[in-house]
């Protein structure tokens, strides 16, 4: 509801129109939200999530988290189209059905989405089951204490085979894309990205990244700067280069998951140094 709300322009910060969710709020600063009436109602039971038969590939599960490996073309929350076949509404169902999630019961947790992957990237989404494993997890991912590794095909093969892209991204919100400069910009934001060529193919090559830091799209953007974009990204790549290849979306899947606590975990410190892996990513079994 609130990432909705930010799309839609119902929140602002001294009377200005706040879109970033990241923005930081300071103290003296108003804060508006013009919350629409229907998500202030009490809920109906019958809910949609209900309605749905849960198809999930769950690669691991316990009593506080759950790792989905999210397919690509879906959605991980409900879109502007208010669409209810998103990788959320399918986790309650499967949870509801399970007996773990009860809508009815006023203090029970709804599971939570810890980390969000672009529709039309496929990898492993992480679930909270309670609101301990959320906090958890929400202060992990902001300290930088899990890996998470993709696999992506980028067109063309690279100088160097294994390295750092660096630069600034500078994020353009009505266009919902981002551009990459090499020196600093107003505005624009350092990124880095660790990469490493796994095997070339005649026209392509199949490379594995890892983020440093979070900006948004910046594996795709950044591969794109350099003159080897990801094969079947419509935004950042090439028709011309797209219609040589059979691959349907872009090739970029985060395939792996290591959770490297610095601090204590708490009730999942049980998961300190384990590690998550999608075994059959989609594009890596078609080799031409």
């Amino acid at each position: 509801m609130l990432y909705k709300s930010l799309r839609k322009d119902c929140v602002k910060i001294n009377n200005k129109h706040i879109k970033d969710g990241a923005f930081r709020v300071t103290e003296g600063d108003v804060l508006k939200l013009y919350i629409k009436d229907e998500f202030l109602e009490t809920p109906d039971p019958d809910t949609a999530f209900m309605k749905i038969e849960p198809k999930l590939s769950i690669v691991y599960e316990d009593e506080n988290i759950l790792l989905c490996d999210k397919k690509q073309g879906m959605c991980v929350h409900a879109d502007d189209d208010g669409s209810t076949d998103t990788l959320i509404e399918h986790i309650k169902s499967y949870l509801w059905r399970k007996g773990e999630y009860n809508p009815d019961n006023e203090n029970t947790f709804c599971p939570a989405l810890c980390n969000r992957i672009d529709r039309n990237t496929g990898g492993i989404v992480i679930t909270a089951k309670n609101a301990e494993t959320l906090r958890i997890m929400n202060q992990k991912i902001k300290d930088r204490e899990l890996e998470k590794k993709y696999l992506c095909l980028v067109f063309g093969h690279l100088p160097k085979k294994s390295g750092r892209l660096t630069g600034y991204i500078l994020k353009d919100e009505k266009k919902k894309q981002v551009y990459v400069y090499d020196e600093p910009k107003k505005g624009a934001r350092s990124y880095s990205t660790l990469y490493k060529v796994i095997r070339e193919y005649p026209e392509y090559s199949e490379v594995e990244a890892e983020l440093e830091t979070g900006r948004t799209h910046q594996i795709r953007a950044g591969f794109a700067h350099i003159g080897h974009p990801l094969l079947g990204d419509g935004k950042y790549g090439t028709n011309e280069i797209n219609r040589k290849f059979p691959y349907y979306g872009q090739a970029l899947y985060s395939y792996k998951l290591k959770f490297t606590f610095k601090t204590d975990g708490g009730i999942l410190e049980y998961l300190n140094g384990k590690e998550f892996t999608v075994e059959n990513v989609t594009f890596q079994t078609k080799k031409s």
